[in-house]
């Protein structure tokens, strides 16, 4: 059993047809999305493009807040988020809430034997959870409760982590749309998209995190005139510009 994780889209449909098409020359018994497909500059299109391909979709924080409300979210950048994450849900036509609507909390998979996959987008309590590199033991152990599967697979952090817990191997495969760059001080995006194979195979078991690169210009200049606000603040943070 082979299978790709991708996560955090983010509206960006050049990065997620980048990797679509390194996932084609792989052979794979099944892709799975980790949630959060629609924010950003192209969220219908992105949403019609994973519904296509009729992949099982987790679903993601902005994905319920989407067709539900989008809460109050804080600091300095909250109000700019919220404000793109409306905008976003408002080109929606029915159908795509229709169809988000349609995200499961989590999906599990046999990957061979007893090797088993749970895949989620925070964690399989909450979907705005945070797992990563950092985070203490005794927190995870909270969060992932009741989960024993060989690989836990989660996104929303949108960086790319493998982990040990207990018996299982954490993985987020990162962000396909807007990968953070990891570093201090202000919001910066690579310019590259994330994400991962795990595989059972032969007794083996393999996790792969992987990165592709795209036409990032090109699509930052779709951005900028997609209507999305505060277009100009989101493309300096992939472009190294303090906001």
């Amino acid at each position: 059993m082979r299978v790709g994780l991708i996560a955090d889209i983010h509206g960006n449909l050049a990065a997620l047809d980048a990797v679509l098409a390194e996932l084609e020359t792989i052979r794979l018994d099944e892709i799975v999305c980790l949630g959060d497909v629609a924010v950003g500059p192209q969220p219908g299109a992105t949403l019609d493009r994973i519904e296509a391909l009729g992949l099982p979709v987790v679903c993601g924080n902005w994905d319920a807040w989407f067709v539900g409300a989008i809460p109050k979210l804080e600091g300095e950048l909250g109000p700019r988020l919220a404000e793109i994450g409306a905008w976003g849900a408002a080109q929606l036509t029915d159908g795509h809430r229709e169809y988000v609507r349609s995200f499961r909390p989590t999906y599990p998979l046999v990957l061979a034997g007893d090797s088993s996959l749970l895949c989620f987008h925070g964690s399989p309590r909450s979907n705005e959870d945070w797992m990563d590199a950092a985070t203490p033991a005794d927190d995870l152990e909270r969060m992932l409760a009741g989960s024993d599967e060989v690989v836990l697979a989660g996104g929303h952090t949108h960086a790319q982590l493998l982990r040990c817990h207990r018996d299982s191997l954490l993985v987020n495969p990162g962000s396909v749309g807007l990968p953070f760059r990891q570093q201090p001080g202000p919001i910066r995006i690579g310019r590259w998209a994330e994400y991962a194979v795990v595989a059972a195979v032969a007794g083996r078991l393999t996790v792969e995190l992987r990165r592709v690169s795209y036409d990032v210009d090109s699509f930052l200049d779709e951005a900028r005139v997609s209507g999305m606000p505060h277009a100009d603040w989101w493309i300096g943070c992939w472009n190294g510009e303090d906001s």
